[in-house]
């Protein structure tokens, strides 16, 4: 085995393995090749900028995961990987960006090399890393189609083991940081590229829990701050205008530690918040008590937004889609895991240290507010917020 610093024992790389092969043999597949970056490290502890070429990981039925990707790449597999070199595989650069070949044509030769060509193969049909013209060369090489296991390795990452939810504290840490930082510097006048930098300073500096002092890694998602009726939109970023007075602004950012995140949301209000928002925040922060209450093992994910759902239809305010979502390891462009939401139609079962971003945030026609939490679901009882940070509309006058 390399001489290699792993973020987890090989005892659990070997438990996430075989949870993998278990969920392999439920769903009738006998080899399955992963393109997510987030399976691909949670699999192996492969960890690199490379996802916008085609890589994966190839799961067998037996023996340690397969490393593919593209040369250089497969270097960085032999620095952040526990396998063997004998299972790390690199493609060479004249099928990059190319009209000649493709890469999946390469992968085809790996599979045949290790006996699997008439194996049951499935792939991630929907994923973010997997292209149509991918799919058609592989099922042309392979003479059939993959089977589909889209989501196969997200449900088996939904309950947390203690180190990733460690991590996840880190984070959360780094998340509250963030926050102060974003409180001192912003004001008036302020241009919005000055206060990234300044978040994007705090996030890498990390944090302390208990004496033990850590950094931070770049987030999955860039810092998202509107103002004003821009905030009645989700997911804009930011621009270098200075911050006008009297308005508001939502900051949708996350810590992150060795890839695991730890969202937190919060509205700062420049100025006198007006009474209807003033108002909004009041049954917001009443529907995500209700929420948190309502996170219990045992309980489906629908409960939750049930009982979100439930204060605001009491309040009269109108709200859709879904306010939630599995979270932990991630790349770009989403932090979120991809599994269960936070619906009421979501019949997912919680389970304790399952962890999700609740995220019941309300864009009205000319502004927005996002107040939100990471939790943990406990034992027993009521949800565990990861951090540990005022939960209202800051308002500086």
């Amino acid at each position: 085995m390399p001489d290699v610093e792993l973020d987890f024992t090989r005892t659990e790389y070997a438990a996430r393995l075989a949870s993998v092969r278990a969920a392999m043999a439920k769903a009738g597949v006998e080899v399955l090749f992963t393109c997510d970056p987030s399976n691909m490290a949670w699999l192996t502890g492969y960890d690199g900028w490379s996802f916008y070429v085609h890589q994966g990981v190839l799961v067998g039925p037996s023996g340690d995961p397969v490393f593919w990707g593209r040369r250089m790449d497969a270097v960085g597999a032999s620095k952040t990987c526990y396998m063997a070199l004998d299972d790390i595989h690199g493609y060479s650069d004249d099928y990059v960006m190319s009209t000649e070949r493709h890469a999946m044509q390469d992968l085809a030769r790996v599979i045949r090399a290790y006996g699997w060509d008439k194996a049951r193969l499935a792939t991630e049909h929907e994923n973010y890393y997997y292209s149509a013209r991918a799919h058609a060369v592989l099922s042309a090489e392979l003479g059939r189609e993959p089977l589909d296991a889209t989501a196969l390795v997200n449900w088996c990452r939904a309950v947390k083991s203690e180190t990733e939810l460690t991590y996840m504290r880190r984070a959360a840490r780094i998340s509250e940081l963030m926050h102060e930082r974003i409180l001192q510097v912003f004001e008036p006048g302020k241009r919005k590229n000055e206060v990234v930098a300044e978040i994007y300073h705090a996030a890498m500096m990390g944090g302390e829990i208990d004496g033990e002092v850590f950094g931070g890694d770049y987030a999955a998602i860039c810092p998202l701050l509107p103002t004003g009726d821009e905030a009645s939109a989700a997911h804009l970023t930011w621009n270098d205008k200075p911050v006008p007075d009297n308005s508001g602004t939502f900051f949708e950012i996350s810590g992150c530690h060795r890839r695991y995140h730890a969202p937190l949301c919060r509205t700062i209000w420049l100025g006198q918040a007006p009474a209807d928002v003033a108002w909004t925040e009041m049954v917001v922060l009443e529907g995500i008590e209700a929420g948190i209450d309502a996170t219990r093992p045992g309980n489906v994910a629908g409960d939750v937004a049930r009982a979100f759902y439930k204060v605001l239809d009491r309040h009269g305010v109108e709200r859709e889609g879904r306010c939630g979502y599995p979270i932990g390891m991630s790349y770009p462009p989403d932090w979120g895991e991809r599994t269960f939401s936070i619906r009421p139609s979501d019949t997912t079962v919680l389970q304790p240290n399952m962890t999700f971003h609740f995220m019941p945030a309300l864009w009205m026609a000319d502004w927005g507010l996002e107040i939100t939490e990471t939790l943990r679901i406990r034992d027993s009882g009521a949800a565990e917020p990861l951090s540990d940070y005022p939960r209202k509309l800051f308002v500086k006058a």
